[in-house]
């Protein structure tokens, strides 16, 4: 019942990469041909397309998958904006429909990237846990013993739609996205700006977009990678956008239950903020057990929290240092 010139796809993602025992099979080109031309279009034939390795660790496969098993004729975007991909592409998906370019957009994100030399890399980078002997244990944003993330993989994707189509197709309205922010930190590639100014401003362009004010924010779900830098800047950016409400504002960390899934990760998180929002339940900011004087606000520590939240905010933050902001809403007529 949709139009497929009117439907579109925006993933963001990035390259895969590969596991040193998979070379024998990312390079192997055995019936390839074969799952390019057939009629049948479908999951069963990407182990053949996966042997082509040019192809398959373009960043813009997810979508171009997607698109053709879905018959989504509209635009198709890829976002590549390292731990902001996702909420990018939510963003710009956001925008489409809004141009009128689009009636419905698959909207969200994925990453597969745990390999030797991803490991490898951001462990030089100083960016992993060495928490090695408590595994379970080492995500711990905001917390004083907290030494970095954990790498993990995964995907989410949302249905964004007009809303007026929205109710002809008689869809189940969850939530509304209202407001998108972005913004650079134009500073370094890694570490974030000592004063919070790009997250800052990514969080204030978010609230504008939506028609928003401090006071309207219920729940912030945050970045929260479980970094020195990033969790200390975190809390000042949003001390500087809030003030004295910052205080007030219950804020938490899902990476502290499922690690930073890098691409992934601000699309996970608005679904979760999704969920916080239809379930009038707070998700908790797990090993939190001993709060750093620097991260001084509310981070509910360990234990889900019952309450009503009608508007929160979701915050990815990247390095090269973009950032991204969503304001997601309970639905109303």
């Amino acid at each position: 019942k949709i139009d497929p010139e009117r439907f579109g796809v925006s993933v963001g993602t990035g390259e895969e990469h590969a596991s040193l025992d998979q070379f024998d099979s990312v390079f192997g080109a055995e019936n390839v041909y074969q799952s390019f031309v057939t009629d049948r279009y479908s999951t069963e034939n990407f182990s053949a397309l996966g042997k082509i390795w040019p192809v398959r660790r373009s960043a813009n496969m997810a979508a171009s998958h997607l698109s053709i098993l879905f018959n989504a004729e509209g635009p198709s975007n890829t976002s590549v904006t390292a731990c902001a991909s996702s909420g990018h592409a939510i963003g710009k998906a956001m925008r489409f429909i809004e141009s009128g370019d689009a009636d419905i957009m698959l909207a969200g994100g994925c990453e597969g990237l745990i390999s030797e030399f991803t490991v490898a890399g951001f462990s030089l980078l100083g960016a992993l846990s060495t928490r090695n002997d408590e595994p379970e244990k080492a995500s711990r944003p905001f917390d004083l013993k907290r030494n970095g993330f954990i790498l993990a993989e995964g995907g989410g994707m949302l249905v964004l739609e007009e809303l007026a189509h929205a109710k002809t197709r008689g869809a189940d309205i969850i939530a509304e996205l209202t407001g998108y922010g972005c913004s650079s930190n134009a500073f370094r590639i890694t570490d974030s700006p000592s004063d919070g100014r790009g997250a800052s401003l990514s969080m204030t362009w978010a609230l504008k977009d939506a028609g928003k004010t401090i006071e309207d924010i219920d729940y912030i779900n945050a970045h929260g990678t479980s970094t020195v830098l990033n969790d200390k800047c975190e809390t000042i950016s949003i001390k500087n956008v809030f003030g004295k409400r910052a205080y007030k504002i219950p804020v938490s960390s899902n990476k502290s239950m499922l690690g930073h899934m890098i691409a992934a990760s601000g699309a996970v998180e608005a679904i979760i903020s999704v969920l916080t929002i239809k379930n009038a339940l707070v998700p908790a900011t797990l090993n939190l057990d001993n709060p750093d004087p620097a991260c001084d606000l509310d981070y509910v520590p360990n234990f889900t929290r019952e309450q009503e939240v009608n508007i929160a905010l979701s915050n990815s933050f990247a390095f090269g240092g973009q950032n991204v902001s969503l304001v997601i809403e309970k639905f109303r007529e």
